[in-house]
């Protein structure tokens, strides 16, 4: 199996890489996140300018036709960087919730505007009981005429602080974790009976509690088929794990190299601390545990459009566990051989550890997706 990079994708990841370095050290994260959304207007715009924001939706709608490897470039450089703008809330899961289900009317509409960075979106579907699972939604959505009318709460939702529009799950039919009967809405920010509470995130992220209170929206605005949008649903949450899988990996390449940096300048008894061979041994099991991760953020890659759901699901839940379980090393063993200023807020390789955990936890940690894959017999029959 070929795993270069072709041409296009090279100079995509050159493109990436070399704005991220120019335009995103750690001093210049710092002023981002204390601009008022949270996050670069500008930087916003500049990867509008460069395609990023264009690059997963077809030509007909303002796009480049990229596909998962081309995600997973963007990601890993943006895990590097710890970059805080919406693209995860805005292209990957509200762009692929419009592209992957919407009507041809909603996506000439709306995906160009996606493209060239004038639309923000998010998406929300997390309730307070639901934890894990997708299907379990309590939010309702009741007939009236040719729309409906929206109740609820959703919590923690990606960058709804900023969001222009948000795509909200709703129960149209059925009890609360019934898999059938859920629907998708487009819901303006605007909206009459629409309010949300922003707030920082742990990782420096934003996020907001949106409430629903008697929230119209005609028909023009429903994802989809209004009672079966779960299977939309749980497609763009296996592709948005994909590209976590691949920001925990350029954050985790981060911390293993300002690790390995610190241990050839960092002296102790007279000498740097790197030249002490039990640390040595530390450095390369986290080079281990790294390239475990690697291998496993790019078989998610591949599998991300994979037809058959089964085996779409193993593989990304496969990918999650060995990310879950490589993040916490590989963060836990940089704080350690930093010493106290690894625990500092000045210093970059504790966010990048903050990063990594809440990716651990975002649609699933390691322990529920290896459950669901012990349920599903292992990830290759025996």
């Amino acid at each position: 199996m070929d795993f270069d990079l072709s041409e296009e994708q090279r100079l995509l990841k050159d493109s990436v890489d070399r704005l991220m370095a120019d335009r995103y050290d750690f001093e210049s994260r710092r002023r981002y996140a204390k601009e008022p959304e949270g996050w670069s207007r500008n930087l916003w715009s500049a990867y509008a300018e460069l395609g990023l924001l264009a690059l997963p939706f077809d030509e007909a709608y303002g796009g480049f036709g990229g596909g998962p490897v081309e995600t997973m470039t963007i990601m890993e450089a943006f895990g590097r960087s710890l970059a805080l703008e919406p693209y995860l809330a805005t292209v990957i899961l509200g762009g692929g919730l419009l592209h992957q289900g919407g009507s041809e009317e909603q996506k000439i509409a709306y995906l160009p505007q996606v493209a060239s960075g004038e639309l923000r979106l998010a998406f929300a579907h997390t309730e307070r009981q639901s934890r894990y699972d997708l299907f379990d939604v309590a939010t309702t959505a009741q007939r009236d005429g040719t729309g409906f009318v929206l109740d609820g709460q959703k919590s923690v939702v990606l960058h709804g602080d900023s969001a222009d529009k948000i795509l909200v799950t709703a129960r149209v039919a059925g009890s609360r974790r019934d898999r059938a009967g859920i629907g998708l809405f487009l819901v303006d920010a605007n909206a009459a009976g629409f309010s949300r509470r922003g707030y920082p995130t742990q990782d420096g992220q934003r996020a907001a509690e949106v409430t629903l209170e008697s929230v119209r929206v005609d028909s023009a605005n429903v994802i989809g088929d209004p009672e079966n949008a779960l299977p939309v649903v749980e497609r763009i949450a296996d592709t948005a794990m994909a590209a976590l899988a691949a920001e925990a990996v350029g954050a985790m390449d981060e911390m293993l190299q300002l690790t390995v940096d610190y241990l050839k300048t960092r002296s102790q008894f007279g000498t740097t601390i790197g030249s002490f061979q039990v640390l040595q041994h530390r450095s390369s099991e986290m080079f281990v545990a790294l390239e475990q991760a690697r291998s496993m953020a790019m078989f998610a890659a591949m599998m991300a459009q994979e037809e058959n759901e089964e085996e779409r699901r193993k593989a990304i839940a496969a990918a999650k566990v060995q990310i879950g379980r490589s993040g916490r090393f590989v963060g836990q063993q940089a704080i350690q051989l930093h010493g106290g200023v690894g625990m500092t807020m000045e210093y970059k390789v504790g966010h990048l550890f903050k990063r990594v955990t809440m990716i651990n936890t975002l649609f699933g940690d390691a322990d529920h997706h290896l459950s669901k894959l012990a349920e599903a017999g292992g990830l290759m029959a025996a």
